[in-house]
């Protein structure tokens, strides 16, 4: 059940956090206005659901801000013809966006316990079209490739090379690149002859945990 304060709540922040900022793809706007952020965050923190900043979902990962999930949407270029394909699927927030959005999603978590978390939640919230799947994101989901879109919510130290290869031509993959302190949101295009890539500013995001990106096994 939704009340008036949360629909309330979501239409401030996509005028204030989102659209104020310069996102101006309606389908990035709608899709921000109609999925109910208060659902993706721990009890505790539901009071905090629409604020301008990350927030903790346990188990040393956040969920991202809201101006950043639209950011990376919108960079994405998603369309109801996009087969989408998500690293690090989180809370499951930033995947009930671009399916608001896109044709279908596939999502990649690491950690069973959120992944499992994420699929309950889209089947309470009636959301059909995100596949969830438990692997090493820096894998991808080659199954399901080639993907119109990639978008990485988490950190890596380079773009993977198994990641470029599942992108479609015409297809755009957004992932923020640098250390573990400061990244830069990279936006790479797959085109007919390689990849063009550019930089949609500075940006701080939880590792991405593999070893093809961080690898916190190493000793």
């Amino acid at each position: 059940m939704l009340f008036g304060d949360e629909r309330q709540a979501r239409r401030l922040m996509v005028r204030q956090q989102i659209a104020a900022r310069g996102i101006s793809d309606m389908r990035v706007l709608g899709a921000m206005a109609s999925i109910p952020r208060e659902r993706f965050v721990p009890a505790d923190q539901s009071h905090r659901a629409y604020a301008d900043q990350p927030l903790p979902i346990g188990l040393d990962q956040t969920i991202s801000q809201p101006y950043i999930v639209a950011l990376m949407a919108e960079h994405a270029r998603l369309n109801r013809h996009c087969k989408v394909l998500e690293i690090g699927t989180g809370s499951g927030y930033a995947a009930a966006v671009f399916a608001k959005i896109a044709k279908h999603v596939w999502t990649v978590e690491r950690l069973a316990d959120l992944a499992d978390a994420a699929e309950r939640l889209f089947v309470e919230l009636c959301i059909d079209n995100i596949t969830v799947v438990v692997g090493d994101g820096a894998v991808g989901h080659p199954e399901a490739a080639p993907y119109d879109a990639i978008i990485v919510a988490a950190a890596a130290p380079h773009i993977p090379e198994r990641l470029r290869e599942q992108l479609a031509v015409g297809g755009n993959l957004v992932i923020p690149v640098g250390d573990r302190a400061f990244q830069d949101l990279c936006i790479m295009t797959r085109t007919g002859k390689g990849y063009e890539k550019r930089s949609a500013g500075a940006c701080r995001f939880v590792p991405l945990v593999s070893p093809e990106a961080f690898d916190d096994r190493r000793a």
